[in-house]
């Protein structure tokens, strides 16, 4: 092994060779063990929520597939089709050219062609955080296989009265031309205006004042509601009121919807222009009037002088022709939530077209849809981590609306319907297929609907299409390999486990579940495990606008500042975005930031997954895991250059040192302890288990305590440690292998031939059984004693400053008949390891010396101030140590005089707390005898 830790040297040969071997593919053997990527758009690029997640996935994946499972981790990537299609058109416009210049076929061709040429970069980015995917079962939402499960999925609901066409109000980007879903859609806070505008009765006796912050929309006008109970407004109930500026009369409505005390108690109601006056309009059968175009210009069913205006155009015209008219109220600053369109920032516009809807909220669509989706979590079929994330889940599907499954673009699936002359539709998986199944011969000749679906309709089937469904036999890419079979695949379904943020929980997650049970009957998951969003160090969310987020890669490779350069993306291109995170960088890092490697940012990933909703990520904390992996690389270096060449001699018998029982005690804790928080999604604590296993008890304390041995005159304990050593590291390097595989990888490779075994990869090696591994309780009493009194030793150097090489007295006091036992067969290790004396012990009622003291159960540990030691400087640490031990004293009687903890905490969670508050007295009783000794 090389000197130093140098994570891009190994990372860069280590994933070739893995995904060349096949480990990556099901094995065949055991019980099936599926995960399913939440597939990335194709146009996208890796971020910290990306890296975060599929850290996540990877470290499931590699310790189901070393505990024998038969292991997929399906991927693919999703073809966006807003996005997607955005890009290119994009690429267009360079030339001055649109999609229309070019026509539906051959632009659809130049979109494949960028897919081809530019689709792979989010999937190469996963290949360098290590996951350990089946690219050959990689998988596109718009490849043949899938395509053919859509429209299948498509004609089966229609068929099944499930799919309608109907005329309704949909959220609408006027730049694009298209409806949206609400998750393309943010709400964002603006300053705005609150205009009040006064409608006159027909008979010009009396008025009301409606209030609005978009003008323009009362030309749409329907009609004005206020509350049935509202006293003020009983009498006009019934009469009509005459539209300003149009002449049109409109009634007044009562409906509970209105709160009569916000602002004058009336509302306008335009039904083809808001969605809450759209509910009113259908409880009322008021006819929905729409003023605007799809590119959102005032149409001909408004009075003709607005016709043509631009919706904000026609808002001064209308503002000031009201103002002329004397109708204009009052004029008031208003903030807003304007909803606009991720894709384009476009201001959403609520508008009336004809759309596609997956019906859901129908006798029908309840029974056959919604309700089994709800089932299958209420009945415990599939079950969120947190648990919390369940009742997200089902008042969404109780409260859930018809789904508008239609999209307005040319990128996509295409939708299956075919019209005839006479507007009749016909559904089918190809033209063929549906004018078999029409009732009536269609008239004259058919033409496909324009439009394609949403693109989470495709996503929805993604946990059985990508197995193959519902295909005969295997499915094929377009190289002739097989990527999926239906007949053999089905039995990843349900998949183990998806995880996925909380933002899809509805628009994902609950369609996946009631695609899946429609069309299989099963559920597609067991466990939904819902992520927490990555923040920066001060929990502000990341974006570029602030300068607060970097690329993942960036991360792992480094930054250099003179000048700045992100060594692996172009995130930091865009001149206003570098000039921020340079500011930020320049703070605590003049020089820019270190390099430091995949394995260290997967296990900072690893030891933020708590069940939070938001994790702070601090690229200080990452430096840390570094250090991590360095300490790994050390210890395993001092092993093997303590072992001779060649392979190891198998032990004749049991390990010979109580040091080695001891940590072969602690590695079988350690590992049941990381087993069930593997099992409970607990992340971070089992990172935190491997910490502070591998840094504390095997780095610091077993390579220490195994010095004397190797350095001493038994053989036979010599060779029983240097086996242990070997055994232990090889069995961390299992261990940590599904959180930082690269650096586990590249030691594993030196340790393997010491123990003669012959697996290519530690992925090929079976995780680690905490039961195959012999507890020794009695040793590891031994050596913990052994322990805190090198640990009290050294305390006392530490705080005295005392030099580490400076050999001391030692003195022990009060104890027991155990305690001079265990003082006796440790003298020789305390005095080599703690660089002190020949333990002596003060018999009871004998002259003390003015000494620093540590505690060890009743027994004092003794280092004689004369020469050494400033009496004053050991009162005040003697105090330190006494108020510290208080505060450890008042949080276990914290605990347990909580009656909650002590009726809900498991019973021997209780009893270690009770015994903890035992052992904290007997040290300070002890502590505060000596600080009275010193006077």
């Amino acid at each position: 092994m090389d000197k130093s830790f140098e994570p891009g040297q190994i990372e860069s040969k280590w994933y070739a060779a893995w995904e060349a071997s096949g480990d990556f593919k099901p094995s065949g053997q055991g019980e099936p063990y599926c995960i399913l990527l939440p597939p990335p758009n194709v146009t996208g690029t890796l971020h910290m929520g990306h890296a975060f997640q599929q850290t996540v996935m990877d470290m499931l994946i590699r310790y189901q597939r070393m505990r024998g499972m038969n292991t997929l981790w399906q991927v693919g990537t999703d073809h966006a089709g807003i996005a997607t299609q955005k890009i290119v058109e994009n690429q267009l416009a360079v030339d001055d050219k649109t999609r229309h210049d070019l026509g539906r076929e051959a632009f659809v061709e130049r979109v494949w062609k960028w897919k081809e040429e530019s689709g792979s970069t989010i999937t190469n980015q996963m290949r360098r955080i290590g996951a350990a995917a089946d690219w050959s079962r990689e998988r596109f939402t718009m490849d043949e296989g899938l395509s053919a499960a859509v429209r299948k999925v498509f004609v089966e609901w229609f068929r099944a009265g499930l799919i309608y066409r109907g005329n309704r109000l949909v959220n609408w980007d006027p730049l694009l031309g298209t409806a949206v879903s609400d998750l393309e859609v943010n709400n964002v806070e603006r300053d705005g205006h609150m205009w009040s505008i006064r409608y006159n009765t027909a008979d010009g006796k009396d008025s009301v004042v409606v209030a609005t912050t978009r003008p323009e929309t009362m030309l749409g006008d329907v009609a004005v509601a206020v509350n049935p109970e509202d006293e003020r407004y009983t009498h006009l109930v019934g009469k009509t009121l005459r539209l300003p500026l149009s002449g049109r009369e409109i009634p007044v409505i009562a409906d509970d919807y209105v709160d009569r005390e916000f602002g004058t108690g009336c509302v306008k109601i335009t039904p083809a222009h808001d969605f809450n006056d759209y509910a009113i309009g259908q409880r009322h059968q008021l006819a929905p009037i729409n003023i605007f175009t799809l590119d959102a210009k005032v149409n001909d069913n408004a009075p003709e002088k607005y016709r043509g205006m631009d919706r904000y155009e026609a808002r001064k015209a209308v503002l000031a022709d009201l103002e002329t008219e004397g109708l204009l109220v009052e004029t008031k600053p208003h903030k807003l939530q304007v909803p606009v369109s991720q894709r384009s920032d476009a201001v959403i516009e609520p508008m009336l077209t004809d759309q596609w809807f997956l019906d859901l909220t129908s006798e029908k669509g309840r029974k056959e849809i919604t309700e089994p989706a709800l089932e299958a979590v209420r009945g415990g079929e599939i079950k969120f981590v947190p648990e919390n994330w369940s009742t997200t889940y089902t008042q969404w599907l109780e409260n859930i609306q018809d789904w508008c499954i239609s999209r307005q673009l040319w990128w996509g699936h295409r939708i299956p319907a075919w019209y005839d002359e006479a507007g009749n539709i016909f559904v089918g998986e190809d033209e063929a297929d549906a004018r078999a199944h029409a009732a009536t011969p269609p008239v004259g000749a058919l033409r496909q609907d324009e439009d394609v679906l949403d693109t989470w309709f495709s996503s929805a089937l993604w946990p059985f299409s990508t197995l193959g469904w519902p295909m005969d036999g295997a499915v094929k890419d377009e190289h002739g390999n097989v990527v999926a079979n239906w007949d053999v695949d089905n039995v990843f379904l349900p998949s183990a486990v998806l995880v996925t943020g909380f933002d899809i929980i509805f628009f994902w997650v609950a369609r996946m579940v009631m695609a899946t049970k429609y069309f299989t009957g099963r559920v597609p998951f067991r466990h939904v495990y819902i992520n927490a969003i990555v923040r920066d160090a001060e929990g502000q969310k990341m974006s570029k606008s602030k300068g607060n987020t970097l690329d993942p890669l960036d991360l792992i490779d480094g930054i250099e500042l003179e000048p700045l350069v992100a060594k692996s993306t172009k995130s930091l291109l865009i001149p206003q975005v570098r000039d921020k995170v340079e500011k930020r960088i320049r703070k605590d890092y003049p020089a820019g930031i270190p390099a430091i490697g995949t394995d260290a940012l997967r296990f900072t990933f690893a030891a933020l997954a708590s069940y939070s909703r938001t994790i702070n990520f601090d690229i200080k904390r990452a430096e840390g895991y570094k250090a991590f992996c360095n300490k790994l690389w050390n210890a395993a270096r001092f092993v093997l250059m303590n072992l001779p060449e060649g392979q190891l001699p198998a032990p004749g018998g049991a390990p010979v040192t109580e040091a080695e029982r001891w940590i072969l005690t602690r590695l079988k804790q350690t590992l049941t302890d990381v087993e069930q928080h593997f099992a409970s999604y607990r992340f971070d604590l089992l990172a935190q288990e491997l910490y502070e296993f591998t840094w504390n008890e095997f780095c610091d304390w077993f390579l220490e305590l195994s010095k004397p041995a190797l350095n001493g005159d038994d053989a036979a304990a010599a060779a029983s440690t240097r086996h242990t050593l070997v055994v232990v590291l090889e069995t961390i390097l299992r261990a940590l292998h599904p959180i930082i595989p690269f650096i586990s990888e590249e030691i594993w490779h030196s340790v393997a031939p010491k123990l003669g075994l012959d697996a290519k990869f530690l992925l090929e090696r079976p995780w680690p059984k905490a039961d195959e591994i012999v507890a020794d309780d009695a040793a590891t009493a031994e050596v913990e004693w052994f322990k805190n009194v090198l640990s009290g030793i050294r305390r006392i150097r530490a705080e005295m400053n005392i030099a580490p090489g400076k050999t001391i007295p030692l003195l022990l006091a009060d104890g027991d008949s155990s305690d001079r036992a265990r003082a006796a067969k440790f003298a020789a290790q305390i005095s080599f390891l703690a660089r002190v004396d020949a333990p002596q012990w003060i018999e009871s009622g004998a002259d003390e010396p003015a000494a620093a003291a540590a505690v060890v159960g009743s027994m004092r540990v003794l280092i004689p101030l004369a020469g050494l030691i400033d009496l004053g400087a050991e009162k005040t640490r003697l105090s330190k140590e006494i108020a510290r031990i208080e505060v450890e004293i008042k949080k276990c009687e914290g605990k347990l005089g909580n009656a909650n903890f002590v009726a809900n905490a498991p019973a021997e969670v209780v009893a270690q707390e009770r015994q903890r508050i035992a052992d904290w007295g007997v040290q300070l009783t002890a502590l505060r005898e000596q600080a009275q000794k010193l006077g």
